[in-house]
């Protein structure tokens, strides 16, 4: 396993971040370009999804510092990215998905894991996710949820995180729905 640095996202690693999203190559879904992770944030009408308009709405959130999650780094080099914050500031979450417990605040939200193609199968999700456990448990939070995908995916649709992955990391399935799974782990 090669050594990477955890680095929560702060404005001052904003143009690391945007520079990481800059040069992902999706090639299964070319069209994931656009989105900057901005996605469960997201609140618009579907033509204002658009490449340059999100980056600037998660550049300004970066500023704000409500864009949660961690970046990470193989020597100077933004490598990864996890997406994590408080459940309910996540407007796609609270909006679409079915939720257990919805009203319950000290829930923390994994969304969204992303790791550059040149540096997939090297152990960095579970270098990110020792991270999040570690400091959402010091944030009196009672729970992390992640939302796996189901079904035979391939290494760009697991975005979401592995379900084994999540499993053997003390997360339990909690319900199963037809696009994906709710899991999570008591802190």
């Amino acid at each position: 396993m090669m050594d990477f640095e955890i680095r929560p996202l702060t404005p001052e690693l904003k143009e690391d971040y945007l520079s990481f999203f800059d040069s992902i190559k999706f090639e299964e879904h070319p069209h994931w370009a656009d989105c900057y992770c901005y996605s469960f944030h997201f609140t618009g009408k579907s033509e204002e999804w658009l490449r340059e308009r999100n980056r600037s709405c998660v550049s300004a959130k970066i500023d704000e510092g409500s864009m949660k999650g961690y970046l990470a780094y193989s020597g100077d080099k933004p490598v990864a990215w996890c997406n994590v914050n408080m459940r309910q500031n996540y407007h796609l979450l609270t909006n679409t998905y079915e939720l257990v417990d919805p009203d319950h605040d000290k829930i923390c939200s994994i969304v969204c894991f992303l790791v550059h193609q040149d540096y997939r199968r090297r152990g960095i999700l579970q270098v990110l996710l020792d991270r999040i456990i570690e400091d959402y448990s010091a944030l009196d939070c009672a729970f992390i949820e992640a939302y796996p995908r189901s079904g035979d995916l391939s290494e760009e649709k697991l975005y979401r995180g592995p379900l084994d992955l999540l499993i053997r990391n003390g997360f339990e399935r909690v319900k199963d729905f037809e696009e994906y799974i709710l899991v999570r782990k008591r802190l």
